[in-house]
Order: C-alpha cells, then sequence, then structure tokens
C-alpha cells in the first residue's frame, strides 16, 4: 500500500527500529551535517535520522531517510531493485497486438497505467499555512552542509532534496527535477540546473519569448515522489506518472496559490515563485558528491511570491560528499530500475554495475553478449552519448 506522505514512511522506519530520534539542539549550519555524515558512513548506512531541536526553527529536519539497501527499498516498497526493473521490462516487451484477442489481452496493462495517471485535487495538506503576503525562508532549518558552502554575503544554506516544478511555455508538458536551491535571502534562492536538463530547456523557451517563468519548490513528500524527481527520465515521460507508477497509486497534485504550477498535495513545504528571464546571480560553491566543491557560477534567480507548509511539517535534507552516502543508494536505485530502458538502446548488454567507490555516474562496469569484434567499443560510444552515461569518465565493459 503506497505511502501517504513523508510521515507516514518515517512511522515505518521508526516502528522497524531504523530511526534515531535526536532531541538535544542542534545547529543546522554543519552540526546537523556533521552527525549525519557520521551516521552515513557507519556499517550498512546507519540509521534514519529526525532532528527534533533544531536551533533557530520550530520544524524537525529528517535526514538520511534513503541511506541504506533496506531503506531505499522500504521506500520504493519492494524487497529488492531488480523488482521494479522486472515491473518495467514486463511493460516494455509487450509486442504489439496482432489479433482481436491479443487486443482485448493487452487491455488490463493499459487500464493498469491509466491508474498511476496524476490525480488533481482542491484542497492540501501542503497548503494548510499560507505566506502570501511576506513569505519569509529564513525560519525553516535549511542546512549548511559544508564549511565553504555559499557566499560571503549569505549563510551558505542549501536545500538538497528539492522538486522543482516547472512547465514548458509551448506544449504545456510538466516537468519535476532535483536541483539544488541557494538560499541567498528570506525572498530569493539560486537556481542550480545544468544546460542539459529539462527545467533549464524550459526556462530558455522562456527567455526567447521574453516571459517571466513560473515555478515552483516542493520539500518532503511520500519517497516514490522525492526519488522520481531524481530519476533520470526521458522528456516525454512525467516524473509523476512515474511516481505513481512506483508506489502503484496515482500521485495527488494541486494547483500552487501564486501561478499555475501544479504540485504534490502531500507536500511538506512548497515555495512558489517565478524567474526573470536573463536575471543571474552566482550559485555556490558547494560541497558536491565527488568530495570537491563544484565551483560558484552564474545561474538563474528565482524570487519568492508565496510559501504553504503543513502546520507540523517535517524538513527533509540530504547530506551529499565522498561515498558512501545517502545519494549513493539511490544512485543505485537508479541504476537496477532503469537498466531495461538502457537495454533498449543496448541489447547486448547483460548488467552494468555503477560502484559507490566511482561516485556513482564516474565510473561504470558492463558486461555484455559480444556478437562480433569491436562489439565493445560500440558499446562504450553508445553509453557516452546517453544521458548521465555523458559524464562517466572510466567505462570498463567485459
Amino acid at each position: 500500500m503506497a505511502y501517504r506522505d513523508l510521515r507516514d514512511f518515517i512511522t515505518l522506519l521508526e516502528n522497524r527500529g531504523l530511526l534515531h530520534r535526536i532531541k538535544a539542539e542542534v545547529d543546522p549550519l554543519l552540526e546537523i551535517s556533521e552527525i549525519t555524515d557520521r551516521m552515513s558512513k557507519s556499517p550498512n548506512g546507519g540509521k534514519a535520522l529526525l532532528f527534533e531541536n533544531v536551533k533557530g526553527s520550530s520544524f524537525p529536519v529528517a535526514a538520511n531517510l534513503f541511506g541504506s539497501f533496506e531503506r531505499i527499498c522500504i521506500a520504493l516498497e519492494v524487497s529488492k531493485l531488480d523488482d521494479v526493473a522486472k515491473r518495467i521490462e514486463d511493460l516494455l516487451n509487450q509486442a504489439p497486438p496482432k489479433t482481436f484477442l491479443e487486443k482485448i489481452a493487452m487491455l488490463p496493462k493499459l487500464i493498469e497505467l491509466s491508474k498511476y495517471l496524476p490525480k488533481y485535487v482542491k484542497s492540501a495538506s501542503c497548503q494548510e499555512v499560507i505566506e502570501k503576503n511576506n513569505p519569509d525562508l529564513s525560519k525553516f532549518p535549511i542546512i549548511k552542509c559544508w564549511p565553504h558552502d555559499g557566499q560571503a554575503e549569505d549563510e551558505g544554506r542549501f536545500i538538497t532534496l528539492p522538486m522543482v516544478f516547472t512547465k514548458d511555455p509551448e506544449t504545456g508538458r510538466p516537468n519535476c527535477g532535483m536541483y539544488r536551491i541557494h538560499i541567498y535571502d528570506k525572498k530569493t534562492t539560486g537556481m542550480h540546473w545544468h544546460i542539459h536538463k529539462d527545467g533549464a530547456r524550459h526556462y530558455e523557451k522562456y527567455k526567447k519569448l521574453g516571459q517571466r517563468m513560473p515555478a515552483a519548490i516542493a520539500v518532503g513528500g511520500d519517497p516514490a515522489v522525492i526519488y522520481s524527481a531524481s530519476a533520470p527520465l526521458p522528456e516525454a515521460i512525467d516524473e509523476m506518472l512515474f511516481a505513481g507508477f512506483l508506489r502503484k497509486s496515482p500521485v495527488e497534485m494541486v494547483k500552487c496559490i501564486t501561478n499555475d504550477i501544479q504540485v504534490p498535495a502531500n507536500s511538506e513545504l512548497v515555495i512558489e515563485g517565478y524567474l526573470e528571464p536573463g536575471e543571474t546571480r552566482i550559485e555556490g560553491p558547494f560541497g558536491d558528491h565527488t568530495g570537491f566543491y563544484s565551483p560558484a557560477e552564474p545561474y538563474p534567480v528565482f524570487h519568492v511570491t508565496c510559501i504553504t507548509h503543513r502546520k507540523d511539517m517535517i524538513y527533509p535534507a540530504t547530506l551529499v560528499g565522498k561515498p558512501p552516502m545517502e545519494d549513493c543508494y539511490m544512485g543505485k536505485a537508479t541504476e537496477r530500475i532503469f537498466l531495461p530502458l538502457l537495454r533498449l538502446d543496448f541489447p547486448a548488454i547483460k548488467d552494468i554495475n555503477l560502484p559507490m567507490e566511482g561516485v556513482f555516474h564516474n565510473f561504470a562496469l558492463i558486461s555484455i553478449k559480444k556478437s562480433y569484434p569491436g562489439h565493445a567499443k560500440k558499446i562504450i560510444h553508445g553509453l557516452w552519448g546517453k544521458g548521465q552515461m555523458t559524464f562517466a569518465k572510466l567505462l570498463i565493459v567485459v
């Protein structure tokens, strides 16, 4: 049965002895990160953490929620990650029906898929509190991860598990991506999307039209929704449809207060706003999953128009750095789940391993069914042109 929201998942983790509550006061500037880093590097990923007393905020912080193979499987409600891949493989292996009976036989699967389409609602728990007149990001326990994060004029806080919702101005097609959010002040942030990301493509279209771009940042939700925001899906596939597929139940969506963007109704926090075409500001540096700081560079600026949240909001955060960390386990989920899609373009691939020691996408081991001389070289060149595989510095084919 699908999780209702983030707290439903947290309750389950606690009931299974997989969550530790920290009642002592902790500082969101570096201290939460230090504790989380030590826990992440404990045997088997340690436990999930719930910081109940965060300095300067009335809201608790949840961290390391997905930071073990056991917890990422519980998050996606499977006994092993390959179970999701098997469901995808079954869908992809459907041959086009040739007879009337074959068409009838395919109906149940088509009906099943239609059940996963997002469901739109008029009221939502994420809008229990609405702050429209004077929205203020400083009241939330947004963490600073590493000592040199951010600029001298700000505190170096980043939203690290954001779900950024945008919409294509030409097609109206929605997109959800996970791009870190650099907090500049109470009402402005950086929007760190790389040029190849769908959100950045939407932004470029708004720039050409000379129009202000609406967007929304949702934080917290049920685990399938959070994971789907990070998934390397093709542009044509709605992340919320994929989340519905993972949780075997539609994701409820609600319209924002100040724009037409739809966000998950069970989110903990929603930050609404806009981006002015062509406006940029220095974003970063940020201690990244490679173990180095990604450099400070100009990125678009997000202006906050409204903040909505639950009355008893739980703020989820993740810490990225040298593995093993929570994002490594999310990356291993992607490795297993998207193997069937990789095989569509490369049927010879038998399996793939993205070891944590390779920082997930920097190093890949691929086993293939070799059919001719040079087959491995063809696979390598093909993979270097596929999505996040373009980041790989070392590919070994056996």
